[in-house]
């Protein structure tokens, strides 16, 4: 693509260092203008054209057209409304808000500027060919959500309530999310929810129940001190979507398969490796150049959001039923779809 989108990262972390910043270089239509980072040398290792010691440096750059947020989850508030404020697009790490209130001021904040949630899960082919095939098995009157790990944490932010940790926030919003759009019908009618609190307060396991008034139903199961595991299975009237081998989690070297069931045998339908990453700045990139390109819509992470305010608050009540709060007004959420 010529003209590229010129991105300013904000953090050099992991996922900036070995997902996002390769992603760029790689990707069409996009290249790493600018990286700030508290230690300029990790901002310098990303390979951007200027690297920075402090964040406002991306920021006050006028050539950086795009953000993208890769700071712990309590700082995608305060830095997402701070790209806005400079005029940059954003695409922030997820969870995009700590809470559904959280990204209604982004979305208020946003303006004619994109807001995407990086979620880069939703970008994978095999998870659009699912949702292309989701007729198939009439009415989902089930899904089976989970991913769960087992990892050393000690000194880590997933274990600091006040910085957006635990399970729910690490992982249980890509689960949550798949219910959502694996079901097709917004907000579940209430949510119902258990977990277990760490020392410091912080959900280690979480397990919740989403209720619809359609009837449909899904289990979501979110840990961080558990056993290894993620799945996705979709029932529907007729058949069963099932996505193998890590569904939240296959990157560019994993080729993975989307199983097919109708009750009389099962379609294995095999997707390539692909770098789902890559596909996620491509498409919003486009999207920044107003040509043909997928982005996450806004009032989906609302929604993912606002499921997550009604599991914690399930779970604070002890497993008592929680409405899911309604989004305000949909009209900025759905501007950028």
């Amino acid at each position: 693509m010529s003209d590229p989108v010129r991105w300013g990262f904000l953090g050099a972390g992991m996922i900036a260092r070995e997902a996002l910043g390769p992603a760029v270089h790689a990707a069409d239509g996009a290249v790493l203008h600018a990286a700030g980072a508290r230690d300029v040398a990790r901002a310098r290792a990303l390979g951007p054209a200027r690297a920075h010691g402090d964040y406002d440096a991306v920021l006050a750059d006028a050539d950086v057209e795009a953000v993208y947020v890769a700071l712990s989850n309590e700082q995608h508030l305060p830095w997402t409304l701070a790209a806005l404020e400079a005029g940059k697009h954003v695409l922030c790490e997820k969870p995009l808000g700590l809470t559904a209130a959280e990204v209604d001021r982004m979305a208020e904040a946003a303006g004619d500027l994109l807001v995407v949630e990086a979620s880069w899960y939703r970008w994978h082919p095999r998870v659009r060919l699912t949702q292309q095939r989701l007729a198939e098995i009439g009415a989902v009157r089930h899904v089976a959500a989970g991913f769960t790990f087992a990892g050393q944490l000690e000194g880590n932010y997933r274990l600091e309530p006040g910085r957006g940790g635990g399970a729910l926030y690490d992982v249980g919003c890509y689960a949550v999310s798949a219910c959502l759009w694996a079901v097709g019908e917004g907000l579940p009618a209430d949510v119902v929810a258990r977990s277990e609190l760490g020392p410091s307060g912080v959900d280690l396991d979480t397990r919740a129940i989403l209720r619809w008034e359609s009837g449909a139903e899904a289990e979501v199961h979110a840990g961080i001190s558990t056993g290894e595991g993620q799945w996705l299975v979709i029932t529907g009237e007729r058949g069963e979507l099932e996505l193998r081998d890590a569904p939240y989690t296959s990157w560019k070297d994993d080729a993975t398969e989307l199983w097919v069931s109708d009750g009389r045998g099962t379609e294995r339908v095999p997707v390539a490796a692909t770098d789902a990453y890559r596909l996620m700045v491509e498409e919003v990139s486009s999207a920044i150049r107003g040509r043909e390109g997928w982005t996450l819509p806004l009032e989906e992470s609302r929604q993912t959001a606002a499921v997550l305010d009604a599991a914690f608050a399930s779970a604070a009540a002890d497993g008592a039923p929680v409405v899911p709060r309604q989004a305000p007004s949909l009209t900025r959420l759905c501007r950028w779809r």
